[in-house]
């Protein structure tokens, strides 16, 4: 049988396999699309009826859905932090939504955009950072990325509106909101960027684009409510399932330009979102289902929050329409993209490369249980500090979920195979299972280091 240490020693050697195109000697191109709080349940291939979501569901048909992949955090700021630097939530840098927590200063954290740099890629991000605010050690140019537009700080990405966007360090005016206007969407301007950036690509070195886009995240604002406008709803869910539907029509733009651009071939896509849907505004779960059948939202780290759609497709590898069960989550994107562009990763990573199981369509059974870690922190916008006694934790090992609610509460267990949607806590039954969640939530915390965080704030 192949343990563990046997399949990280192989995945970290395939790592070091350069994996270029036969058609154009080329390293593949790497497309990772996130939208932000859309819930597990919200695209059409997830089991969603009433919002419309026909690109992403049909590129669905042409990769792999995962039905068992994790965000990085039951918030956007530690989950993308996960993502860009492959250190689960218990060893990032920026554990909680504050805005102005950024990622720290070389050599202390590298990023995924970094990684690639190095290894002769194009790096874009167009998007929603929230890893570091202007002036900070954490912008995306210090941390990889050739291009950048879009938001910095966490806050400001709740104005669909902005009067300015940051476009490589410079401030951006956006004239046709000043004033109170609302002629320029934030979304479908940097929708657009991403496009373009896409289109330029023709100097033959490989590229990772990074599109966090800020939609469907409150605050609720759309142009037009386009395809639902007619429909006997609540205005509210109107609106939400109208910011879905564009965040869709973005995504297929994007995969249209790809298709023309004739590096479809070449190219890994990932479609994903940032942590699970959340209520707000008037706007509820149970209207559109939005989590489907799991516990929680949005900030709790029960499935709700941290369990999220992810399809990809990688021509030639992946299996078009396959469905795995292979739990994974972000922090193994990082050294998944170094194995994909043939670069070593580093080896203080809490991830590992899921490149061999794209390739193999592994599912659950065919790969040894790993352990997964989330946390949850609140954050004290008045003391600018963490609120420690808002901690939550959660381990995955195999199909058990340990969820510890609050500090110094007892560890909950549920079997997610048999209870999705963690109803029923066995722990009382199960003292072994519990023991070794336990011992492996210990040794995943440690205690988060102070930033200087400086003003809640955004630079204007």
């Amino acid at each position: 049988m192949t343990t563990r240490r046997d399949f990280l020693r192989s995945a970290g050697a395939g790592a070091l396999a350069p994996l270029v195109s036969a058609q154009t000697g080329r390293k593949p191109n790497i497309l990772f699309i996130v939208l932000d709080d859309l819930g597990y349940g919200e695209f059409g291939c997830y089991g969603q009826k009433l919002i419309q979501t026909p690109n992403v569901d049909r590129f669905a048909t042409t990769g792999v859905r995962y039905t068992d992949c994790y965000a990085g955090g039951a918030v956007c700021a530690p989950s993308r932090s996960v993502l860009m630097t492959g250190l689960h939530a218990g060893h990032t840098s920026v554990r909680a939504n504050a805005g102005t927590i950024p990622l720290r200063a070389d050599p202390e954290d590298r990023t995924v955009a970094q990684l690639l740099h190095e290894n002769g890629y194009s790096t874009g991000l167009f998007g929603k950072w929230g890893l570091g605010d202007f002036g900070s050690a954490g912008t995306p140019d210090k941390k990889g990325f050739d291009e950048y537009y879009g938001f910095l700080h966490q806050v400001h990405p709740h104005d669909y509106y902005t009067d300015f966007l940051w476009r490589n360090g410079k401030r951006e005016v956006l004239s046709g909101n000043r004033g109170g206007k609302k002629t320029q969407y934030s979304a479908d301007l940097i929708a657009d960027a991403s496009v373009q950036f896409l289109k330029k690509q023709k100097s033959g070195k490989p590229y990772f684009l990074y599109v966090p886009t800020a939609l469907p995240h409150a605050v609720y604002e759309v142009p037009d409510t386009a395809p639902y406008t007619n429909r006997d709803w609540p205005a509210i869910e109107k609106t939400y399932a109208a910011m879905i539907t564009r965040a869709d029509r973005h995504v297929g733009a994007l995969l249209d330009a790809l298709h023309e651009s004739g590096q479809e071939e070449n190219t890994v896509v990932f479609v994903t979102s940032d942590n699970g849907a959340q209520a707000s505004e008037g706007h509820t779960l149970e209207f559109f289902r939005s989590n489907g059948p799991l516990r929680g939202h949005k900030a709790e780290v029960y499935e709700g929050g941290i369990r999220i759609p992810m399809i990809v497709r990688w021509p030639g590898k992946t299996k078009p329409g396959a469905v795995s069960d292979l739990p994974w989550t972000f922090c193994d994107f990082l050294p998944t993209a170094a194995a994909i562009a043939g670069a070593p990763a580093p080896r203080n990573l809490d991830g590992m490369s899921m490149a061999d199981a794209l390739r193999t369509g592994a599912t659950a059974r065919d790969l040894p249980p790993r352990f997964l870690y989330w946390e949850f922190y609140g954050f004290d916008a008045a003391k600018s500090e963490l609120r420690k006694n808002t901690l939550s934790q959660a381990a995955r090992w195999g199909d058990w979920k340990a969820v510890r609610p609050k500090p110094g509460a007892p560890l909950q267990l549920y079997n997610l195979r048999k209870d999705i949607g963690e109803t029923t806590d066995l722990a009382p039954t199960n003292p072994d299972v519990v023991a070794k969640l336990e011992a492996f939530i210990k040794e995943a915390h440690t205690e988060p280091r102070p930033h200087n965080t400086g003003s809640m704030e955004f630079i204007r």
